[in-house]
């Protein structure tokens, strides 16, 4: 075996036996979530703390400050590294350094989860909301969960999220001991928008994609350029919307270089 196909085979196997098995939410769709508990989702960095180093999702350790870390209990934890709203990138640049930043002094681990804890979910939270306020962690905190009782009140909590700039809302099923990986019991809620941009390129696909268009280079009213890849059929993959045409795409947000988050294609518009 060469050397090459030896150093992948290293990378694979440290990548996937590194990674960690945390709670997913799948997106809402209308499911009874009559009585469960409902949080707003924060764009940051998620963090896993496994009583001696904070982690990313995929088992890499984050080098945070000691400062950040001694307190922290013995016991799991799976939160967010965040500041505040529409913050990720500068979030990301801050905890993903090698040697920590200056700025760590801004950041907060806001916790949604006591991983492997008994009882339901609003006895776990109490157990790190105990030991945070009998340390007085003020770098620590602990999402604010709210009862939900019918898809109105979701919506209208949706939409005081949105007003103040934030991403969504996660729902869970509070009653649940605590689980592993994706699940019907935690779902995630996002308010897409849509918006206009002419095509005016396209980047070749690979893998799956190859021989097909990969993505659509598209450019907004204001002259921002971007690349749209995602929500596209394998027959609108073989015969893209041509250049100079005008598209319809939905985005959650503006990263803070004014580019639409997480677009994806919707149409070609006629009209």
């Amino acid at each position: 075996m060469s050397v090459l196909k030896l150093f992948v085979l290293s990378w694979f196997l440290f990548t996937h036996l590194n990674a960690l098995t945390l709670q997913k939410a799948k997106l809402y769709n209308d499911q009874n979530i009559s009585g469960w508990v409902m949080s707003e989702k924060l764009d940051g960095i998620r963090a896993f703390w496994d009583g001696k180093n904070l982690l990313t999702r995929k088992g890499k350790v984050i080098n945070a400050p000691k400062y950040f870390t001694k307190e922290l209990p013995p016991f799991e934890l799976d939160g967010e590294l965040w500041t505040r709203r529409g913050e990720f990138e500068k979030i990301q640049s801050i905890v993903l350094e090698e040697v920590p930043h200056a700025k760590w002094s801004e950041i907060k681990y806001m916790i949604f989860e006591v991983p492997h804890a008994e009882g339901n979910f609003t006895s776990r939270l109490a157990r790190v909301q105990k030991y945070r306020d009998t340390k007085q962690l003020q770098h620590v905190e602990i999402i604010e969960q709210k009862r939900c009782n019918n898809q109105t009140e979701l919506d209208s909590f949706l939409e005081s999220v949105l007003a103040l700039g934030g991403e969504g809302v996660m729902i869970k099923d509070a009653s649940r001991d605590y689980f592993e990986g994706r699940s019907d019991s935690i779902l995630k809620v996002k308010k897409a928008q849509d918006m206009e941009a002419k095509v005016i390129g396209y980047k070749n696909g690979t893998g799956k994609f190859s021989g097909l268009m990969g993505s659509l280079q598209v450019e907004l009213q204001n002259g921002t350029q971007f690349f749209i890849g995602s929500g596209f059929s394998d027959a609108q993959r073989k015969n893209p919307p041509q250049i100079g045409e005008i598209i319809t795409f939905k985005y959650y947000g503006f990263t803070k270089f004014k580019k639409p988050k997480f677009a994806s294609f919707m149409r070609v518009r006629k009209d």
